[in-house]
């Protein structure tokens, strides 16, 4: 059955998730291995995201620092820095309508981090969007 955007981006917020936990772990664990155990079928959409996000981190987490006070994205938990990582991605890289990036965003903070993460990636995205 196929999936819509908003189930592909929270498969992709999962892989990336994973991905974070992987590297950490010093395991030989690969990032194909990981969407593989994800999603039954490939997918275009997931795998653009997924290696856009880790080909771009860098730049994407300097992007997210600089517009958080006296944070770092380091200090987001793992689930809210792969949300916002991910839509940091979208807006920079793709042609999704910033207004659909930025509230996938928020409705997967609102399933999976509490409402102070939820606030500092509105946030971020929006002072991107201004940018």
């Amino acid at each position: 059955m196929a999936k819509t955007r908003s189930e592909l981006r929270e498969k992709c917020m999962i892989i990336l998730y994973q991905w974070d936990l992987f590297k950490k772990s010093d395991t030989n664990t690969t990032i194909d291995e990981i969407i593989n155990n994800n999603i039954e079928i490939e997918n275009d959409f997931v795998k653009d995201v997924v290696y856009g996000v880790v080909t771009h981190q860098v730049e994407i987490d300097e992007l997210a620092n600089k517009y958080m006070n006296d944070w770092s994205i380091d200090r987001l938990d793992k689930t809210g820095a792969s949300i916002l990582r991910m839509a940091i991605f979208e807006l920079k890289y793709t042609e999704t309508p910033e207004i659909v990036v930025i509230n996938e965003a928020v409705e997967l903070a609102k399933k999976y981090s509490d409402d102070s993460v939820r606030k500092i990636i509105n946030a971020v995205l929006d002072k991107l969007i201004k940018e």
